[in-house]
């Protein structure tokens, strides 16, 4: 059987046929002819080799055959719609807004230059960008606040779907002239007996200094708490403490500082894309997940394959 030989002015005209009952009905919505519609049918009908009709004085009703060719039909012209719809978007350029939470780290180390490769291919979508603590990026994707939210592990996420955005490695960041500032390695038991410089206590980053003094059962003396990266290491230069941020740091181009590497596992950590529901999102934000995310953009393709099997 040659399906190459379906047309979908034909598939259409018996929708129309078969939601009207009515073989007339059908060829007025279709906007054919009587004479035909009813060849059209009759074609298809020789074609598949199975009458799909039973005719009656008073209209028609569909055979076994007919209501599968219904079914079939019908899903072949709602993909074709959705395809239309998803490809008049290309057309015209995407457009719409989307909105991301994203931590500290994020917004300091990768998203300034990710969103600007975004932005320049496709000129018609709106991104609106907030600095939050990784604890509010993932209540916000929660209740619908943001579409997107970028935040640091080992925060918790249950009930949306994470995928991997980046990983950092955390570093030491001294003055000039600090006792750690000449050592080949350094460990963070060492930094802990000086003061520090961070981020406020609700920030992802300063939880797991507080942690990984807790578990060397050491006190993390928290000297003074500012809002950005680069504030810190101005404090540092200052000599006002010591602090950690992840590398590399394009915050520390002051001669005055000393960047040291922290060669220990809980120094590496990895920054997550959230979404609430990845089969709901509108086109501007699955854009945006897919490029942001290489696991994003394989798990949404491959769903989109899934529950399209023309697309296999």
């Amino acid at each position: 059987m040659n399906i190459a030989r379906f047309d979908l002015v034909t598939l259409s005209l018996f929708v129309a046929i078969a939601r009207t009952g009515s073989i007339t009905r059908g060829a007025q919505q279709s906007s054919l002819a009587l004479a035909a519609a009813s060849r059209r049918i009759s074609d298809l009908e020789a074609h598949l080799g199975t009458p799909l009709l039973f005719r009656h004085a008073n209209g028609v009703t569909l055979t076994e055959a007919g209501n599968a060719c219904f079914q079939h039909s019908l899903g072949i012209l709602q993909g074709i719609a959705r395809m239309s719809g998803v490809l008049s978007d290309y057309a015209a350029g995407v457009r719409g807004q989307v909105r991301i939470w994203a931590n500290t780290s994020a917004l300091t180390q990768f998203l300034p230059d990710d969103l600007h490769a975004f932005v320049n291919s496709h000129s018609g979508i709106q991104i609106d960008i907030e600095e939050r603590n990784s604890g509010d990026v993932v209540a916000g994707v929660r209740e619908n606040r943001t579409d997107i939210g970028i935040f640091a592990e080992p925060t918790p996420a249950e009930g949306l779907e994470v995928f991997s955005y980046r990983d950092q490695h955390l570093g030491l960041v001294v003055p000039k002239g600090h006792p750690l500032a000449r050592s080949k390695t350094v460990t963070f038991s060492d930094a802990l007996d000086y003061d520090f410089v961070s981020l406020s206590e609700a920030t992802s980053l300063t939880e797991r200094l507080y942690a990984e003094g807790s578990r060397l059962q050491k006190t993390l003396k928290l000297r003074t708490q500012v809002r950005s990266f680069d504030v810190v290491c101005r404090m540092v230069e200052a000599g006002m403490g010591i602090g950690v941020l992840p590398l590399p740091a394009p915050q520390v181009k002051r001669s005055g500082l000393v960047i040291l590497r922290l060669h220990e596992r809980w120094a590496e950590r990895r920054l997550l894309l959230a979404v609430r529901d990845a089969r709901a999102l509108p086109m501007p934000v699955r854009l945006l997940a897919a490029t942001l995310s290489e696991e994003a953009a394989y798990a949404l393709a491959r769903r989109e394959t899934n529950e399209n099997p023309a697309l296999r």
